[in-house]
């Protein structure tokens, strides 16, 4: 089926500037780099959120590595290049597929509560900014040890590229330009305004060349000493003083505890004739599952999400199976639950019944309000999705948790901590993620890769916090009605909140939608058309032997692969 064009007839802005994204950018303007959103290799492919983190990535399968050893090259990268996203002071989650051993597995690389954590308390200024708002990085470890034991390079050669953007520096996108403006006033007044403003007061002008050579020394110390130097040797040192000089709580002996990731097995469901595989707690792939699960209870018909009745549909989903994940936490490391078959949201038993809930709210014209909650708060972070032509698959999701994190920085060291801190539950201590020391907070990561019988043929994810779901879900629904990749990525998208709020890109959809969901009672929220706020989703998938790469046109990225070689 041919991917239709969407109406175009509305035209609305946000209600709410914080989470908005830039203006697009003119097409003739010089300083603007215009990043190739789908790509096309028969050696394998890379997508990712910024075109030289796909490059690097790429560069690794032109040198005969396997989609790990890509996978990790890109993810250094993106910790150069997207520094309001990801970096060296956050968290890093992927799933794996092996293909020489048929095998599917996730590494839970959840950071956590140093120490020194007092138990629930935390004042909220601290949970978002500053040295107190950040928990343990992982993603040094998570890559080092991915690298490690399903990769074939050494961890020098995949370093090099990142290294290499971090000393001779990259072009400033109107995306990183306007998310510096956005929060211009924390980077002024945080340690890592100095390596992210022009002389520690102004953002960089769009196309100027950003140089983190401070950055690079680090990275250049991981590669000649190995990622233990980050945790038990000299930069170790430096995140310590650092911290005790401005009142922090992350410590040496939080960081000797190295943070290797924790292998789990990926959670699964069936949608559409295909498998689908994604991430268990404490990320998000219940909340994927259990949407794919009760919209399996409805015709494909009536699960058109270009139609104003499949989009009520999917508000009413969304809304519901990020209700059911913030009600029933779970946190695999901390106990046990035992549920019965009824009980559990990613079980078919369970869908059936709450789809025959939703399908009696339609048919009487009820609305999603419901009262104000209080749930985990939103985030940023950056996906990247890898193939190679052996059929290794990687999905992976970093983060630093909020835009630019918590703002602070070692001047010693370049990169930025996360605020992890703000992740976590405050209130109710019987609550798995509870504040204490050494817990884990809530994530909303969900990368996924979908089988086709025995085969593996896309993997998929997306930054956004509880819209990750959402935009994966959206994306699924349309490759299922047969839209294009880049069709279906870039299509309009809605996310309905825990409280009925439905934000959509209202100018790029039918003017009828908007106006059905109103009449059933959700809140609109128009959002720009392309929205930052609504994900980005970066996939991969194979077609009749080539690796099809697609990068979401809502940020810098781009999808690459190896040029054809001679066999091809």
């Amino acid at each position: 089926m041919p991917a239709r064009r969407l109406s175009r007839t509305v035209t609305q802005r946000a209600t709410d500037p914080e989470p908005a994204g830039p203006p697009p950018p003119d097409p003739g303007d010089h300083r603007v780099h215009h990043p190739q959103r789908v790509g096309v290799s028969r050696r394998g492919m890379v997508a990712t959120q910024h075109y030289h983190a796909s490059d690097a990535g790429a560069q690794m399968l032109a040198a005969g590595g396997n989609a790990v050893d890509a996978a990790v090259a890109a993810a250094f990268a993106l910790c150069v290049v997207e520094p309001a996203a990801c970096g060296l002071g956050g968290q890093t989650m992927l799933l794996l597929h092996l293909a020489e051993e048929g095998r599917k597995l996730c590494l839970d690389g959840a950071t956590r509560a140093p120490n020194r954590t007092p138990p629930g308390e935390l004042a909220r200024a601290a949970q978002l900014r500053g040295h107190r708002a950040t928990t343990v990085p992982s993603t040094p470890a998570v890559l080092a040890y991915t690298l490690k034991h399903y990769g074939t390079k050494a961890l020098a050669e995949v370093l090099a590229p990142a290294i290499r953007l971090a000393k001779e520096g990259y072009r400033v996108s109107p995306l990183q330009h306007h998310l510096t403006r956005r929060e211009l006033k924390h980077l002024k007044s945080h340690s890592a305004g100095a390596f992210f403003l022009k002389d520690g007061k102004t953002p960089y002008a769009i196309g100027a060349r950003l140089r983190q050579p401070i950055l690079a020394q680090t990275l250049g110390r991981l590669a000649e000493r190995g990622v233990e130097d980050f945790y038990q040797g000299g930069i170790a040192a430096a995140i310590h003083a650092d911290m005790v000089a401005n009142d922090g709580l992350l410590r040496d002996d939080d960081l000797a505890q190295i943070p290797w990731p924790t292998e789990r097995r990926p959670l699964a469901t069936h949608f559409a004739h295909k498998r689908v595989f994604t991430f268990p707690p404490p990320g998000a792939g219940r909340t994927l599952i259990e949407a794919l699960n009760l919209l399996e209870q409805f015709p494909a018909a009536a699960r058109d999400p270009d139609s104003p009745r499949g989009a009520l549909l999917l508000a009413h989903v969304i809304r519901r199976a990020n209700l059911d994940r913030a009600d029933r936490p779970e946190d695999p490391a901390l106990f046990a639950q035992e549920l019965e078959l009824g009980e559990d949201i990613t079980h078919v038993d369970y869908a059936k019944r709450v789809a025959r809930r939703i399908k009696a709210r339609l048919l009487k014209g009820e609305g999603g309000s419901i009262k104000p909650v209080r749930r985990p708060r939103g985030g940023e972070t950056t996906h990247l999705s890898a193939m190679d032509a052996a059929g290794n698959v990687v999905a992976l999701t970093q983060s630093i948790e909020r835009v630019y994190g918590s703002f602070t920085a070692s001047p010693e060291l370049g990169f930025i901590y996360n605020n992890y801190m703000s992740a976590f539950e405050y209130q109710d201590i019987a609550h798995p993620y509870y504040l204490r020391p050494n817990a884990v907070p809530w994530a909303s990561v969900a990368p996924t890769i979908v089988f086709r019988g025995q085969r593996p043929w896309l993997a998929v994810g997306s930054p956004g916090s509880e819209r990750i779901v959402s935009a994966i879900l959206q994306v699924l629904l349309r490759l299922e009605r047969g839209a294009a990749p880049l069709d279906a990525v870039e299509a309009p998208r809605l996310h309905c909140s825990l409280t009925g709020k439905v934000a959509l890109e209202a100018s790029r959809m039918r003017d009828d939608i908007p106006r059905e969901l109103a009449r059933h009672g959700f809140e609109i929220d128009p959002r720009d058309p392309y929205s930052f706020y609504l994900g980005c989703v970066q996939l991969v998938l194979r077609e009749d032997g080539d690796c099809i790469g697609v990068a979401d046109p809502r940020r810098d990225g781009s999808a690459a692969g190896p040029a054809a070689g001679p066999a091809d």
